[in-house]
C-alpha cells in the first residue's frame, strides 16, 4: 500500500471566528476578531472559561481553558461574549456541505475540525497543496471565516501540519519533514500530551517531540505504561486509522455545566438547574441530528468535592423530557445532601438520529413529545430562546436555558485518531 494523503481543516479560533461573522452579518461594526476578545462564560456569575481567544487576546496571554476573571485581570477592556452552541453546529456543517463539494471522505472530528482523504485524487483533482489552497480560500471567501488545512501522510501528520502557523494557512508534514518541522517542537505540543503527561516528560528530561521520539520506548512504557507505546509513535509520525464518512466515533458527547450563585441546599432547586441544563443541551443534540444512549450526572459540593453518575440506555434518545427523566433520577440516586457549589449534565455514546433503533414501546407518547421538541426548538431558533418558557421558571430563580461554560462543557472530540 502507497503513502497516504490526508487532510485536516481546522477552523481558527472557531468559536470567537463564528460569532464574530454572525455578529458583522447582523449589523455589528467591531469585529471581535480584531480587537481583544473571548467567548465564554459569565464574569459576574462566577464562573467561566476561556473556550475561545481573538488574535489581539492572545498578546494580553490570554490562554485557552483560562478563569474569566484572570483573563480580564490580565486585559481590563477584555470583551466576552457567551457561547452559542446551536450558532457552532449550523457554522460546522456549512463547512461540511462546502467540503463535500471536493472530498467523497469527510470525518468530522470534533465541531471545528474535519480529516478528508485525498489519496489517490491527486491524478484527477491536482496537487494536494494546490487544492488545499483553493479550499482554504473558498471558506473564507464564501462563509466569512478562515481556516488552517494540515496535510501528511496519516490523521497524526495531518493535524500536527495544521498547528504549524496560523491563521488561514496551508502546511506539509511528509515522513521527509518530520526531523525539521516537529521535532524541533516543545513535546507538549504533541497531540495527546496534556499537562500531567508533560510534567512526567520533564522529569525525564523530554523536552522536545525529537527527545520523545528518540528515547527508548521500554523507558516510556515503565512510566507511562500503553499511553508511553502511543506518544512515542506519535512523536515517529506513526498513525495508521482510516479516514471515514460519519462523526459517531469522533464526536464523543456535549455536556452542560454551571456553577451556581448560590449555594443549592434543597432538591427542588437542584431539579430546576438540571433541567435548565438538560434542555440547553438536549436542545444542541438536536441541532446537530444526534440522539444520546448514555446520561451522566455531575455534582460539586461547596467544598469542592466532585462525584458523577451515569446510565446506559435502552435506546438513544435526543427527547428532552427522556433524558431530564433519567437526570432527576441520577441525581436522587447520588446526591449525599451537601450543599451544592456546580451541576453538569453530559451526554454521550452519541449516534445519528437516522439510525436509531426504535424500541416497541415507542410509540405515539414519544412521537408526540419528538414533535413538541421540534416545534419548541424552530420557535426559539426564529424568535430567541426565551420565547418558549416552562411555566417552573417563571419565579426567575434559575435561568430556563443555561448554557453553562464550565470545564464539561467543551464540544468534545475523541482522543483517539
Amino acid at each position: 500500500m502507497g503513502q497516504r494523503t490526508i487532510m485536516h481543516i481546522d477552523v481558527n479560533s472557531a468559536y470567537l471566528s463564528w460569532q464574530a461573522v454572525y455578529n458583522l452579518q447582523s449589523g455589528a461594526t467591531v469585529d471581535l476578531r480584531k480587537i481583544p476578545s473571548v467567548v465564554g462564560g459569565s464574569q459576574e456569575e462566577r464562573h467561566g472559561i476561556v473556550l475561545a481567544k481573538s488574535i489581539p487576546a492572545k498578546k494580553f496571554n490570554i490562554q485557552t481553558g483560562e478563569v474569566i476573571w484572570q483573563a480580564k485581570r490580565k486585559c481590563p477592556d477584555l470583551v466576552v461574549v457567551p457561547p452559542n452552541y446551536s450558532l457552532y453546529m449550523k457554522c460546522s456543517n456549512s463547512l461540511k456541505e462546502l467540503l463535500t463539494e471536493y472530498f467523497p471522505t469527510i470525518q468530522r472530528f470534533s465541531v471545528d475540525e474535519f480529516f478528508l482523504d485525498y489519496t489517490g485524487m491527486e491524478k484527477d483533482y491536482g496537487d494536494p497543496v494546490e487544492t488545499a489552497h483553493k479550499v482554504k480560500n473558498k471558506v473564507r471567501e464564501e462563509l466569512g471565516f478562515t481556516v488552517n488545512v494540515g496535510i501528511g501522510y496519516n490523521k497524526l501528520t495531518a493535524k500536527m501540519a495544521g498547528e504549524l502557523k496560523k491563521p488561514d494557512m496551508v502546511h506539509t508534514l511528509w515522513s521527509h519533514e518530520l526531523k525539521t518541522k516537529m521535532w524541533p517542537l516543545p513535546v507538549e505540543e504533541l497531540y495527546m500530551v496534556g499537562r500531567k503527561t508533560h510534567k512526567k516528560l520533564k522529569q525525564l528530561n523530554i523536552l522536545t517531540i525529537g527527545d520523545l521520539a528518540q528515547t527508548d520506548v521500554k523507558l516510556l512504557m515503565g512510566k507511562l505504561k500503553s499511553f508511553g507505546h502511543l506518544i512515542w509513535c506519535y512523536a515517529n509520525g506513526q498513525e495508521e486509522s482510516p479516514v471515514f464518512n460519519g462523526s459517531h466515533v469522533p464526536m464523543k458527547g456535549l455536556g452542560n455545566s454551571s456553577t451556581i450563585k448560590f449555594d443549592v441546599e434543597d432538591r427542588e432547586t437542584a431539579h430546576k438547574i438540571l433541567l435548565a441544563l438538560t434542555e440547553s443541551v438536549a436542545t444542541r443534540l438536536r441541532d446537530a441530528d444526534f440522539a444520546c444512549r448514555v446520561v451522566a450526572v455531575s455534582i460539586r459540593t461547596n467544598e469542592l468535592n466532585t462525584y458523577s453518575h451515569q446510565r446506559k440506555l435502552l435506546a438513544s434518545t435526543s427527547i428532552t423530557k427522556e433524558i431530564y427523566k433519567v437526570v432527576k433520577e441520577l441525581f436522587d440516586e447520588s446526591w449525599r445532601g451537601e450543599k451544592i457549589r456546580h451541576l453538569g449534565v453530559r451526554l454521550t455514546d452519541l449516534s445519528e438520529k437516522e439510525i436509531i433503533q426504535r424500541t416497541l414501546f415507542d410509540e405515539k407518547n414519544q412521537e408526540r413529545y419528538r414533535i413538541l421538541d421540534e416545534t419548541i426548538d424552530h420557535i426559539r431558533e426564529r424568535f430567541g430562546k426565551y420565547s418558549v418558557v416552562r411555566g417552573i421558571f417563571t419565579d426567575g430563580e434559575v435561568s430556563p436555558l443555561i448554557g453553562g461554560v464550565g470545564e464539561e462543557d467543551y464540544q468534545m472530540m475523541s482522543s483517539i485518531l
